[in-house]
């Protein structure tokens, strides 16, 4: 007994083995919910289904087929189930060391009883009189044959065996519309199955004709460029003097071990990259999320400083509250307040007033003056740089000289040169924004404004 065997089959083989044989079918469709239950396609199928052949319960079902419908508890019911069982545990089996028993005995028996079956039951429809028995009787037909045509996709070896069957050939002489519509449907699928099996051999074979020619020809450009490489030496050695011949050889090999030895390290290379390449990527992912983090801690830290909490003073001691009181008391009486009555208070009010708004207007007044003044220098030092970037005398047009009199094109200039920097700064990616407000002050790198600025082009300058 195997110790990887499943237990549900092993209690189905020994509760087979000890039951009558009239109770042999019924237990034998156990086997069904236990297929059903794993899922398809899975390794746990393919060891369930070599269970079930080492314990030969797929011959238990083989002879169940075999015997009379009449003796079979649950009549044609119970067929029709074992049926599908028995296609089921065929299809996707690997019998391992019985695969010549397996493929050339039980296979083809399988099918053969497929068919003696289907010919039973066309016999029973035939003769039936009731349509109840009728469409009972072709719905176990329908059963069967697609448990023939499951067995046969999967092993297509037997398509030959189910053509060349005389109960195959009695199916298809049947006068009734039913049967005849169903065999011909059942035919009509396995000669699709037989001809799409063919179409793949044809490509399979195609395939390794078109690998063998190619390294056919790979060996013969191989013995080609080797025997021009021959050739090509045995010149040289004519040519090359015979106290030269070991000398001269010897560069040879070095020249081709050199060729060699870069081609590999190139190769090794190239493949250590892509190999690092995710890494290189993952770690310059980390080192811009850190900086991005890293700025916006900071922020964080300083919005803290600025908005923390005062804490107060420490608690002050009796001794230190009658020292300090002491003190107050002394500047108190060293320092007393001067008396002063409302009207003198009024007029001291209203003078500070007049000053305060003296000094306000004079301050508007200054304001005003040095913005006039910061207009005028940057005025000037875009004047000037519209001069330096100006073409010679030589080069000049008769339109040039007109765009130094307009002095709305330095305007649009530094209005185009803000625009793209707000444009710059909304294509930026999400995380070199990280921490960012609403008012800060957009910052863009002066090395990536230039290159935008550098296709900017103002009238009256030159490329440089």
């Amino acid at each position: 007994m195997k110790p990887s065997t499943d237990p549900r089959i092993l209690s189905l083989a020994a509760e087979v083995a000890k039951s009558p044989e009239q109770n042999v079918p019924v237990i034998l469709l156990k086997l069904k919910e236990i297929i059903n239950n794993t899922p398809l396609g899975s390794s746990e199928l393919k060891k369930i289904k070599q269970d079930i052949y080492c314990y030969d319960l797929i011959r238990y079902c083989l002879l169940v087929l075999s015997q009379d419908c009449s003796r079979i508890q649950g009549g044609w019911t119970t067929i029709s189930q074992l049926t599908q069982i028995l296609s089921h545990c065929c299809v996707g089996l690997e019998p391992g060391e019985d695969a010549e028993e397996f493929y050339n005995e039980l296979l083809p028996s399988a099918a053969e009883n497929f068919l003696i079956l289907g010919r039973q039951l066309q016999t029973c429809f035939i003769n039936a009189a009731k349509g109840e028995e009728k469409d009972e009787l072709l719905h176990f037909f329908h059963i069967v044959t697609d448990s023939l045509f499951w067995l046969v996709g999967g092993h297509v070896q037997l398509i030959q065996n189910v053509l060349q069957s005389d109960h195959f050939l009695h199916l298809l002489q049947t006068d009734n519309v039913q049967i005849g519509s169903t065999v011909m449907n059942m035919v009509q699928n396995i000669l699709q199955i037989n001809r799409s099996k063919r179409a793949k051999i044809l490509l399979k074979l195609k395939r390794q004709k078109e690998e063998e020619d190619n390294r056919l020809q790979l060996q013969l450009e191989k013995q080609r460029a080797m025997r021009l490489s021959r050739e090509v030496r045995l010149n040289m050695l004519e040519i090359v003097h015979p106290g030269q011949v070991e000398k001269h050889n010897r560069e040879i090999e070095e020249k081709s071990a050199l060729i060699i030895q870069k081609h590999w390290r190139g190769y090794r290379e190239r493949k250590n990259f892509h190999q690092q390449k995710p890494s290189l990527v993952e770690y310059k992912a980390a080192v811009t999320l850190q900086r991005a983090t890293l700025k916006f801690l900071a922020k964080c830290r300083t919005k803290k400083k600025l908005f923390a909490p005062w804490q107060g003073l420490r608690e002050l001691t009796d001794a230190r509250r009658v020292e300090l009181k002491q003190h107050v008391d002394d500047y108190v009486r060293r320092h007393p307040s001067s008396q002063m009555s409302d009207v003198a208070s009024r007029e001291l009010h209203s003078q500070a007033q007049e000053r305060l708004q003296h000094y306000f207007m004079g301050r508007a007044l200054e304001d005003r003056a040095q913005q006039h003044r910061d207009a005028l220098k940057a005025q000037i030092s875009t004047n000037i740089e519209q001069l330096m970037k100006a073409p010679s005398l030589k080069e000049a047009e008769g339109k040039e000289p007109e765009l130094f009199l307009s002095r709305s094109r330095p305007v649009a200039a530094k209005a185009k040169q803000a625009h793209l920097t707000t444009l710059k700064h909304i294509q930026a990616p999400w995380w070199k924004k990280l921490g960012e407000e609403a008012g800060d002050e957009i910052d863009v790198p002066k090395d990536e404004l230039s290159i935008e600025l550098g296709t900017l082009f103002i009238g009256g300058t030159k490329p440089p």
